[in-house]
């Protein structure tokens, strides 16, 4: 698989997205290879707090493997300063849940302004996450909220999305910490409406400060969510996984290049054989990589 010592790479941003009544304008970085056509797209929503400056490290590696990515900088990037006490941050979910709707509806318009419009396939479009950005992108693979009765909150989901990736994606929300509970209400998920074809990612080391559960808390979105689906387990990986955020960011508890790699490859193999750019590059690769023990799998068909 190429990487980005392999083939050339560019980037434009900021590409502002039409989004009437948000708060602040939506912007978007694209990245992309510098050759190819029939160009299968990844929409990237980010972490809490982060931007669409950051998770080079992903986002290079993916484009050096023939993906154009877009990235949306979310309502609750720092840049922002929209705190947890701030009014707007409970509904900054559903924010985040129409930034990537205005995205998909304007993706020609943001391609051709990256000078990629006769080169992108957008019949071949996936949705990717990590961390609350995974809950954001489970929402439009089928996934809801809980509200604090129980009750499920309206269906949010994309019918032109083929597949999605969830990477350290929020469990469900009966073991939240009490900080958690009063700041985060939201981070209740229901994924057993979650139909959409979807490969969830997790670190066996990674335990959240928002959950009383342990890292089996990040396995929800698989165990619980109807067919297909498929899982991968990181030995020893914690909430970012290496460093999927950036080089040496300050969040990285766990840092490893090789495990960066791991998930990023990991993305782009299933994602190729799911938007049938590559019908078997996923099962080789999830061969391998169990059989060098560098993660575990499961499948449900």
């Amino acid at each position: 698989m190429p990487t980005p010592a392999q083939q050339q790479i560019i980037a434009v941003k900021p590409i502002a997205v039409p989004f009437d009544g948000r708060d602040v304008d939506l912007q978007v970085k694209v990245t992309a290879p510098r050759q190819g056509n029939n160009l299968p797209v990844i929409v990237f929503s980010h972490g809490n707090a982060w931007s669409m400056d950051g998770y080079e490290p992903l986002v290079d590696r993916w484009a050096a493997a023939g993906f154009v990515v877009v990235q949306p900088t979310h309502l609750d990037s720092r840049r922002n300063a929209i705190g947890f006490d701030d009014p707007r941050f409970q509904s900054i979910w559903r924010v985040r849940i129409a930034d990537l709707r205005a995205v998909l509806d304007h993706l020609d318009q943001v391609v051709g302004e990256a000078g990629l419009a006769d080169r992108v396939d957008l019949a071949r479009v996936a949705l990717v996450g990590h961390s609350w950005g995974a809950q954001t992108v489970g929402a439009l693979l089928g996934a809801r909220v809980f509200d604090a009765a129980g009750n499920a909150e309206e269906d949010f989901s994309c019918e032109g999305i083929t597949a999605g990736v969830l990477i350290a994606a929020t469990g469900t929300g009966d073991s939240l910490t009490p900080f958690a509970q009063e700041h985060l209400s939201f981070m209740r998920p229901d994924y057993t409406t979650m139909t959409a074809p979807a490969l969830v990612i997790a670190g066996d080391k990674d335990q959240s400060k928002m959950s009383t559960r342990g890292p089996e808390w990040f396995l929800d979105a698989y165990e619980l969510s109807p067919a297909p689906k498929s899982l991968m387990v990181i030995p020893d990986g914690e909430h970012t996984l290496g460093g999927i955020a950036g080089e040496a960011v300050s969040e990285t508890t766990d840092t490893d290049g090789a495990r960066v790699a791991l998930v990023a490859d990991a993305v782009s193999a299933y994602l190729l054989e799911a938007l049938d750019v590559d019908t078997s590059v996923w099962s080789k690769f999830s061969d391998e990589a169990a059989s060098e023990r560098r993660a575990s799998f499961a499948q449900k068909s």
